[in-house]
């Protein structure tokens, strides 16, 4: 039996790279993809999938979010795996029964472990008992606490510059870019690239309340704008505090909440 797949995140290189390795195991199905939380509900509604892959930060609603909607529904709810790029640590202390989670970026072996937990859970349940339940509000509750644990803890972000590599605190970020697959971070003082493969990878080392995903390709702390610039059909651009001053696009989905955050 093929388990009919739904693949969620707002990067579609992931979503690319999340679907090939799928492909290359022979029992499952990708009958579906999203881009973002909203998406992703709707296409859940309409293909009714066996297993959601469901990114942890996106645009719009989280996966979390995603997923706790999906339980408060009360109807039969797909099997959830988490897709996250939290470190190893925190990946070991999310395990809970029924519901598995893969580290960005996602290796294949570790993929087929996972595909083997979800194939015994889909599978018609033996005489002698029930499978274990699909994802429970619980759960999220706990894995929701060690997320905000873990964002408690800031370490400094690896960033090549040249031949070296320059540790630098998270706070003296003013914005990182998505560019020809290469993610650039930029301080007051330095440019280079990140060692992250994924922006949603950077952010989860930064402070959501602090570093916003301003448009696909972009996170700024807002604590480093230094103009906000009117554009065309009441959107933005934000002029950042970096040697440049260079101007980041704000997307509509953004426009509002940054409207609200300084009562514009």
């Amino acid at each position: 039996m093929s388990i009919r797949t739904v693949v969620v995140d707002d990067e579609q290189l992931a979503r690319n790279e999340l679907c090939f390795q799928l492909e290359q195991l022979a029992d499952v199905e990708i009958i579906g993809q999203a881009g973002d939380g909203l998406r992703a509900l709707e296409v859940i509604d309409a293909l009714h999938p066996d297993l959601v892959l469901l990114d942890v930060q996106m645009p719009g609603r989280t996966g979390f979010e995603v997923a706790r909607e999906l339980v408060d529904r009360g109807d039969p709810t797909p099997r959830v795996v988490f897709v996250t790029a939290y470190d190893q640590h925190a990946i070991e202390a999310f395990e809970v029964n029924a519901v598995d989670y893969l580290l960005k970026p996602v290796e294949p072996a570790r993929l087929a472990r996972t595909i083997g937990r979800v194939r015994e859970l889909v599978a018609p349940p033996p005489r002698s008992g029930a499978l274990p339940t699909a994802l429970q509000a619980d759960d999220l509750e706990r894995i929701v606490d060690l997320v905000a644990q873990r964002h408690g803890r800031r370490e400094p972000i690896a960033v090549k510059v040249g031949e070296r590599l320059v540790l630098v605190q998270p706070q003296d970020i003013v914005f990182a870019s998505l560019v020809d697959d290469v993610i650039t971070v930029v301080t007051g003082t330095l440019d280079g690239a990140a060692s992250c493969r994924t922006l949603d990878e950077l952010q989860s080392h930064l402070d959501p309340d602090v570093f916003w995903r301003v448009h696909r390709s972009h996170v700024v702390n807002i604590h480093k704008i230094k103009e906000i610039v009117p554009w065309f059909s009441r959107n933005y651009i934000l002029k950042m505090k970096d040697s440049r001053g260079t101007e980041i696009p704000v997307s509509r989905s953004q426009t509002k909440r940054l409207r609200e955050y300084l009562s514009l």
